[in-house]
């Protein structure tokens, strides 16, 4: 049988890809997905096609003006979707040499390094210190030992990886918690730190590995360890290593990436 599958109408297309995100190994890491825009696109386009992809972030980009979207919302700074973007743009050679993404959350600079990792130059998000928040401890299961806020998040250090790593919170209960997002940490046995990252609040109940987050986590576990160069683990379920390095009011984030799909996306 043969078959005429030319549509009757002409069909304008992007490019599409998942990546997988802050890992060098195919479906570990956090997957994004990256929509390359040739022509400007309307917020409830984008959405659609963010709760369409159904990952926890998708990320737009029109020249040099870089969105992300969980299913839910529009977040205003995401670092494994930029990655992602910044992995696309070098591994089909769009691009070469230093990026520089026009976002929400500032004007954010990329380069691409010799050993292949991805380094991006994020804003810092200081923590201070804050009374632990009524049904915290509950919500998590855990108990707190210290408990921060930066502008984004509800940062929780606990006593170890293997509370982190063992934690099953109430993401219900979580929700309730002001914040964008609630971050549990605590010092690493591998690595220099460990988190997982909880934001229900945006549609998200387990991010596997949050760019974002560790924007507060390295400026925090630096004064800790009177160190700047860490390397921290998050322990999802698909798991993933983030290199930070703190100066001043930046951070330095580093990763490897995966393109896992690519394909046309159809209007």
């Amino acid at each position: 049988m043969q078959l005429d599958i030319r549509p009757p109408y002409t069909l304008s297309h992007m490019l599409l890809f998942t990546v997988d995100a802050f890992t060098d190994t195919a479906f570990k890491g956090n997957p994004a997905a990256v929509c390359l825009l040739d022509t400007p696109v309307t917020e409830q386009w984008m959405q659609s096609v963010a709760n369409e992809m159904s990952l926890s972030e998708t990320a737009f980009l029109f020249g040099d003006s870089l969105r992300w979207f969980t299913p839910k919302v529009e977040v205003t700074l995401c670092g494994h979707a930029t990655l992602a973007t910044a992995h696309v743009l070098y591994s089909t050679g769009a691009a070469t040499g230093q990026l520089e993404f026009s976002t929400a959350g500032g004007i954010l600079t990329v380069n691409r390094r010799t050993d292949g990792m991805i380094t991006m130059d994020f804003p810092a998000k200081h923590v201070s210190p804050v009374p632990v928040p009524d049904g915290l401890e509950k919500a998590l299961g855990a108990t707190p030992v210290r408990v921060g806020k930066s502008a984004l998040d509800l940062l929780v250090e606990v006593d170890s990886a293997e509370t982190v790593r063992s934690l099953a919170p109430d993401i219900e209960a979580l929700a309730a918690i002001d914040a964008r997002g609630v971050i549990v940490t605590a010092p690493g046995d591998d690595t220099d730190f460990v988190s997982r990252f909880f934001a229900p609040n945006v549609g998200v109940n387990e991010d596997p590995v949050t760019g974002s987050a560790h924007c507060a986590l390295s400026p925090y576990w630096s004064a800790r360890l009177g160190r700047t160069s860490l390397t921290g683990a998050q322990l999802s379920a698909r798991g993933g290593i983030v290199h930070v390095r703190h100066e001043g009011d930046r951070v330095h984030l580093a990763g490897h990436a995966v393109t896992v799909m690519s394909g046309t996306l159809h209007l």
